[in-house]
């Protein structure tokens, strides 16, 4: 073969890649070939050499009328793919490559780093109940589909059948998405509330998550008004659509009215999203006022820490703690009984409170946003199954609700995990040896109990930011449930001092076992 690269065969290989005629891969079975007579087998060489070849014409050379005029056209397609396999990729020039069937773009994608990309996405919690909820509603959204056009009259060759199959996936899906708008709703209000009360703090905090780079827009509290009504439009009309879903039987209910509900509840947050972009709040603008951004995120940084961190004036005297942990075990829960009975009665506003003041967001958003996880799943799964005939189908909706109520503390179990990523806090790996699986665990099994350590250690600590600082005890105990700033510093509840007490001792010892710090020595 390697005798053949040199002469008149070569210059016929050039001729062949050089053409800018289409490559054409033929296969001729041999039942095919019988049938061709003289003249056609005649036509059909004339044809093959006037195109380029491949291995498969050598398949063609192998025939007993052609064999004595393709052998040698044989060995030079041969030796061809030898030669063109490393290069088989077609020029961005080349006319052939626009009519050919091979997909190159394809073995460009990294399908490893996508994996890897993917694995690293389901790993978050909120991830993982996102792609939960997505499935649900393709599986329910596909067998409505496959029911209204016909395509299962197959396996439910009944009408009642069929009806049934309608509503119970019309029932679920409704549920699903009235569940996201209540999720999302009280965040919705606050940015609301924001944009009405339009304080330094807050245009920073609003510039952040409807801003593109969190900077200044012209006009900006109108544009974000129109975004956050929009949003708000969404819920209400998903709202309305739940009230016709649950109010009405499929026979009576306003068909006009359904289609107007699911229009707006479509087409509000589409709009939105499309707003976002295309309005000043999407776009780049080269004359923003840099002295009044940065006039605005100093005096914001200053009123934080005037109203949040009154003791930062005293920073020097105390350094940041560099291995915090969590004050006592997860049931060491009867130590602090004011503690042990707000964590159990009232655990949501406890909840609430612990995360503002841990800077994870609005007090009022997280309380909302808790008892609607643990709460609103039962009443809407158990109300979507008032019209439903099948008593199988309501038994499992209305025992979906209350699993979904159960996995509702999983609200509490996330926000530890970003409690101890923030703060440096010990992991715990009993669980399947994952620290986020575990902290998930220990608010299934004791929600009380693992809010009731979260505010321990938070009271033991004074929070700057993102760190944890030591509090100097002095004779009169702090209260363990220390009032926030807005509540005009009023102790609504007094933690026990002995307790109080006995816990700094037992972590004052376990700190005289470390060797100082090097800023501690020099002080």
């Amino acid at each position: 073969m390697t005798s053949m690269s040199n002469g008149k065969g070569t210059r016929e290989i050039e001729e062949e890649t050089e053409s800018p005629t289409d490559q054409i891969m033929l296969e001729i079975s041999t039942s095919r070939r019988t049938l061709l007579d003289k003249k056609t087998q005649n036509k059909f060489l004339a044809m093959l050499k006037t195109f380029p070849g491949r291995s498969s014409f050598a398949k063609v050379g192998s025939s007993t009328r052609l064999s004595s005029s393709s052998s040698k056209f044989g060995h030079e397609a041969e030796e061809r793919i030898d030669v063109d396999v490393p290069h088989s990729f077609p020029s961005p020039g080349d006319q052939s490559s626009s009519r050919s069937f091979r997909l190159p773009f394809v073995k460009k994608i990294n399908w490893a780093s996508l994996v890897e990309l993917f694995k690293t996405w389901i790993k978050e919690p909120m991830n993982m109940a996102l792609l939960l909820w997505m499935t649900c509603v393709f599986i329910s959204g596909s067998i409505l589909f496959l029911v209204m056009t016909g395509m299962l009259n197959g396996a439910l060759p009944r009408k009642s059948q069929r009806d049934t199959w309608f509503e119970v996936n019309n029932q679920i899906l409704n549920a699903l998405f009235t569940l996201m708008c209540l999720y999302q709703h009280p965040k919705r209000f606050h940015h609301l509330v924001l944009l009405c009360r339009w304080r330094q703090e807050d245009i920073v905090r609003l510039r952040n998550i409807y801003c593109k780079n969190g900077t200044r827009k012209p006009n900006e509290r109108m544009h974000m008004l129109v975004v956050v009504v929009l949003l708000h439009v969404n819920c209400f009309a998903q709202y309305a659509l739940c009230g016709l879903n649950l109010g009405y039987r499929r026979s009576e209910r306003p068909a006009i009215g359904v289609g107007i509900c699911i229009s707006v509840a479509i087409g509000a947050p589409a709009i939105a999203s499309l707003y976002n972009i295309v309005s000043p709040l999407g776009k780049e603008y080269a004359e923003i006022d840099e002295e009044s951004q940065g006039r605005i995120s100093s005096s914001v940084h200053q009123r934080r820490a005037r109203k949040r961190y009154s003791f930062v004036a005293r920073e020097d005297l105390r350094t940041a703690e560099t291995s915090p942990r969590w004050v006592g075990g997860l049931f060491d829960f009867w130590d602090d009984i004011s503690l042990a009975y707000l964590s159990v009665f009232c655990s949501c506003c406890v909840f609430g409170w612990n995360m503002d003041r841990l800077g994870f967001g609005n007090m009022y958003v997280h309380v909302a946003t808790f008892l609607l996880f643990c709460l609103a799943p039962f009443f809407i799964f158990n109300l979507a199954a008032v019209n439903i005939d099948n008593e199988a189908v309501r038994e499992a909706l209305g025992i979906a609700g209350f699993l979904l109520c159960v996995f509702g503390l999983l609200y509490g179990g996330f926000w530890r995990i970003q409690m101890r990523k923030k703060f440096n806090l010990p992991p715990n790996t009993f669980c399947c040896g994952e620290p986020s699986v575990t902290d998930c665990f220990q608010w299934l099994c004791c929600c009380s109990c693992s809010l009731a350590q979260e505010v321990r250690t938070a009271d033991y600590y004074d929070v700057v930011e993102d760190k944890f600082y030591v509090k100097e005890l002095s004779n009169t105990i702090q209260p363990s449930l220390s009032p926030l700033p807005r509540e005009a510093g009023t102790a609504m509840f007094v933690s026990n001092p002995a307790f109080a007490s006995e816990m700094h001792a037992h972590m004052v010892e376990e700190d005289a076992m470390r060797p100082p710090l090097l800023s501690g020595i020099q002080r």
